[in-house]
């Protein structure tokens, strides 16, 4: 996936994965070399931008006719929530045993009367690609009737999961990792007796899905494509989907999410070790991020069609059921073919009209720099306790503008940041960004701070790991960060410790009296800096998602992982705003479950702070709540909707509820002291014509004042 704010761990690995890539050898029927692939392929060509691009498919040449049957291995997966029980007592368990039949019967395995013929759906999608040929010579590829194994039960540990119960409709959604269901996945195809020539298709049941063990990846339906076995010579073919009860999430139901991974599958069988790769493609319908370059986005494995609505299905009914299909976009999509010789010149299918032209390329440019053609709104107001947050990116490739040329809207500017010294954990520094002198930077700081801004230094970032093991790491990281605070005037410092750098280790349960080193001596170290500077100097927190609201659910590794150093903070802290954006489905206080994205959303968890609530949902581990001035929330330029953030701030300040708002505040008249609102990052919505400052900014500052209460409490 990409990491549109540039602050997940993520980014190495991005660029590991694309040096990596290999393309697969432009040959018919050719398989990878010294490896035993026991199903069939073929491979095609394609000319992109001047490049040409070799990409394998699942079955036999169309040119070849006739049907190709693939051997398939169906396995119903349960799984059992170790920090969950259920009414009884018991562990929670979601099986999806009893679905099976449900998806033997659709369309997934029985023939429907598709427009490209009486078939199966990834036979149908097949043929609407390679459709004048398929006509022409009767061709098909087929998934044999599944061989049924008995059910297969994965423990999920309270570090790799949590299932969310919605009070208002009774179902429930698994929020678990990717990478250890997939791990116990494949240990257990040898017991099993799977052939290497038989698809598997692991079914789950209301399961969403984050991989890299972050679930700040969050989420995806599944997986697909081949597991490299033992010695590594062969190929296993794999799906990992879930099937949706009806209400679940919106928008998706039944067989939606396996039928999106078959459609993959089919035309990027090799995903994993050697997966067909395009050029990079723009997410429709609004072409404004980048998507991915492989039959689906990055990680998450996300359709391009699904950028469009809510609803991406065709609904149709067979044996007695309604089921919905994923509109699946065509190849001739990816290889942004003009005059494609698909089933009526499309590029998606079942709907056609889902994509009505082909990808357009993805290619991108740092324009910080370059002037904006609308002005910033200036802000005549006296500060009334609401401020407008905004990190100013520093490194190089941000190509940045001055700092002192931020827009008046700005209240608080967090300068990013400053990392961890390259082989050390816990050494801190920061470099005068390029084309400053340090004196022409401390300069530009004073300048802020004079027109009444505070400027702050963030320390870590995404894709930076600072871990504090010991007593000398604690000293290393007070006496290297002290000397940047000093040496260029920082007002405080921001501290954006994302995974992998803050993991709560086994046994430590309790928030209020932590255990595991690198929180403890965090905290140590945030005081000892308080102490040096004094009771002015400002300590902001941007924890994600995963390591506040979702330690609701559970508390262990990643979840939760914040709250301790928030909680032994607390009496020092300027404020906390956390990231909500690359989320996963969370729950409120309420009881019910919010999806990413909404208003809703951003509501019920910025709540959870500002009325506490009891970690992994026990009573006695209560987390209190922090003053509203304390807390803000945080958003993402260029991802995040503004109808969306602005009916959350007003609802959360003035507590009146926009149209549609399922989210109640428990405090029904709002928070009139809330601190405000942050954005990652200035840059990009000086890019954006100041859209999200230009709107929310006077929306903070036009609201009634505060109370008149210190921006820091004392010691």
């Amino acid at each position: 996936m990409e990491q549109p704010n540039g602050r997940s761990r993520l980014g190495p690995i991005y660029l590991a994965l694309i040096i990596s890539l290999a393309l697969v050898p432009g040959c018919s029927e050719r398989q990878p070399s010294g490896t035993s692939l026991s199903f069939p392929t073929f491979t095609r060509s394609a000319s992109i931008a001047g490049r040409e691009v070799h990409y394998v498919v699942a079955g036999r040449s169309p040119e070849k006719g006739g049907t190709t049957v693939i051997p398939t291995a169906l396995i119903p997966v349960s799984f059992v929530f170790e920090g969950a029980t259920d009414t009884a007592g018991k562990k929670l368990e979601v099986s999806a045993a009893s679905e099976v039949s449900k998806v033997i019967q659709s369309p997934i395995f029985q023939k429907f009367a598709f427009a490209t013929g009486d078939t199966q759906y990834g036979d149908a999608v097949e043929r609407a690609e390679f459709y004048q040929t398929a006509a022409a010579k009767d061709w098909h590829t087929l998934l044999g009737r599944p061989r049924v194994t008995p059910p297969l039960q994965i423990d999920i540990p309270p570090a790799d999961g949590y299932v969310l119960t919605s009070k208002r409709t009774g179902r429930s959604l698994a929020v678990v990792d990717l990478d250890f269901v997939q791990s116990q996945l494949f240990r257990s195809f040898s017991k099993m007796r799977i052939s290497a020539n038989e698809l598997v298709i692991a079914l789950t049941k209301d399961a969403d899905f984050y991989p890299l063990h972050d679930a700040t990846v969050c989420c995806s339906w599944g997986a697909y494509g081949v597991h490299t076995e033992g010695s590594g010579k062969t190929l296993q073919p794999f799906i990992l989907a879930t099937y949706l009860e009806p209400g679940v999430v919106p928008g998706y139901s039944d067989i939606q999410p396996l039928s999106e991974q078959i459609a993959e599958w089919m035309n990027d069988p090799l995903q994993g070790y050697r997966p067909n790769r395009f050029s990079p493609w723009l997410e429709p319908p609004e072409n404004r991020g980048c998507g991915g370059f492989g039959v689906g986005t990055l990680y998450r494995f996300k359709q391009p069609t699904d950028s469009g609505s809510i609803s991406n299905a065709t609904v149709v009914s067979a044996n007695g059921m309604q089921y919905h299909l994923e509109n699946a976009a065509l190849l001739s999509w990816f290889t942004e073919n003009p005059h494609p010789d698909s089933f009526q010149g499309a590029y998606s299918f079942p709907d056609t009209h889902a994509l009505t032209a082909a990808a357009q390329p993805c290619v991108r440019r740092y324009r910080a720099s370059s002037a904006p053609t609308a002005t910033p709104v200036p802000n005549t107001r006296p500060p009334n306790g609401h401020d407008l947050i905004g990190y100013w990116v520093a490194y190089s490739r941000a190509k940045t503008f001055p700092l002192r040329d931020v827009s008046p809207q700005w209240d608080v500017v967090i300068v990013a940041f400053a990392p961890p010294v390259k082989g050390s954990t816990s050494r801190l520094f920061f470099r005068t960004p390029t084309g400053y002198t340090q004196e022409q930077f401390k300069s530009d700081i004073a300048i802020l701070q004079h027109k009444g801004k505070k400027v702050l230094i963030s320390l870590g970032g995404g894709g930076e790991v600072v871990t504090l093991n010991t007593a000398q790491d604690v000293r290393n990281f007070v006496a290297s960060v002290s000397p940047i605070i000093q040496d260029y005037g920082f007002n405080g410092v921001d501290l954006d410790f994302e995974t992998p750098s803050l993991i709560l280790n086994p046994g430590d349960t309790d928030f209020r009296k932590p255990t595991t080193p690198a929180v403890v001596n965090l905290i140590a170290a945030l005081r000892q800096l308080r102490r040096r500077f004094g009771p002015k100097f400002m300590i902001a927190e941007v924890p994600e998602g995963p390591q506040v609201p979702a330690g609701l659910e559970t508390y262990a590794g990643q979840f939760g992982s914040f709250l301790p150093i928030i909680y032994g903070t607390r009496n020092i802290l300027s404020f906390v705003d956390v990231q909500n954006y690359n989320t996963p489905p969370l729950e409120g206080l309420d009881g019910n479950t919010y999806m990413p994205g909404t208003a809703d959303y951003y509501a019920a968890m910025t709540e959870l702070l500002l009325r506490g609530f009891p970690v992994a949902g026990n009573p006695k581990m209560f987390f209190p709540p922090l003053p509203p001035q304390k807390v803000a929330i945080g958003f993402l330029v260029g991802r995040s909707h503004l109808t969306a953030i602005e009916n959350s701030v007003r609802y959360l300040i003035e507590g009146k509820p926009y149209a549609g708002a399922e989210y109640q505040l428990t405090q029904r008249s709002g928070y009139r002291n809330f601190n405000g609102v942050m954005f990652w990052n200035i840059q990009g919505d000086r890019r954006e014509n100041y859209l999200m400052s230009n709107s929310v900014g006077p929306l903070l500052h036009d609201l009634p004042p505060a109370a008149p209460i210190s921006r820091t409490s004392q010691q």
